[in-house]
């Protein structure tokens, strides 16, 4: 049995038992490369999973392609979050459109602004969500955990690409032509909102375009943290 078929049914075992067991769970897809591999694994085996994105209004207009792209294939339609407009207003109105490049303090409240909240009522009244994360992704992730407890949502916690490699993920992208955001052929690994990526140099850390002028142990917005810690509090076998 290859690497890859390993881990897929690794995966998909993984997603049957979320299905079965955290009914009603969602899944937080990025639209990027990992999100793909999920969104591919869960739709094709009609997995009662609900698919969702949260639209910042900052993505990329490659990112939100991706939503159509993902209509078109599957014939599914990915619920979209968006941060409340008053909230955006007196951020901008009183920080700058732009204030996220001046400290990581004011970053983060823009990444609560237009993720964190919305990902509140995104999760609200699910049993679990599921992330694409990956270890080999950065250094704040290098302990991740396949299901996790969340405490600050009051749910299961399940990241079932943990295990994957980069490799393992553009091979199942390719092998089952899933459709995968434009970016990641642009020197793009990891997307987010489009002021606050970059496109990497050959050896750099595949994460090392997001919030490229912070230091890399501070790079999370704030969807996996809370009260300023990682949310690796108390991880639950698989």
């Amino acid at each position: 049995m290859s690497d890859l078929h390993h881990r897929v049914e690794e995966t998909r075992a993984i997603l049957e038992r979320i299905a079965r067991d955290f009914s009603p769970a969602v899944f937080a897809s990025s639209l990027a490369a990992e999100d793909m591999v999920l969104t591919d694994l869960i739709l094709k085996a009609k997995l009662p999973i609900g698919i969702f994105s949260l639209e910042t209004g900052r993505l990329h207009a490659e990112t939100l392609a991706m939503v159509d792209k993902v209509r078109d294939t599957y014939g599914y339609e990915i619920a979209l979050f968006r941060p409340q407009p008053e909230a955006v207003e007196a951020y901008v109105a009183q920080n700058g459109l732009n204030a996220f490049y001046d400290s990581v303090e004011m970053r983060k409240e823009c990444c609560r602004v237009r993720k964190v909240e919305p990902l509140g009522r995104a999760l609200s009244g699910k049993q679990a969500w599921i992330t694409g994360q990956r270890r080999a992704q950065s250094s704040t992730r290098a302990e991740l955990a396949v299901q996790e407890d969340d405490a600050a949502h009051g749910m299961q916690k399940f990241n079932p690409l943990a295990d994957w490699s980069e490799d393992n993920v553009w091979e199942y992208l390719r092998a089952n032509e899933v459709p995968y955001n434009a970016l990641h052929d642009r020197g793009y690994p990891s997307i987010g909102c489009e002021p606050c990526t970059r496109a990497i140099q050959p050896g750099e850390d595949v994460r090392a375009g997001r919030w490229w002028w912070e230091n890399p142990e501070s790079k999370e917005c704030g969807l996996h943290v809370v009260d300023g810690k990682l949310i690796r509090i108390k991880s639950v076998a698989a």
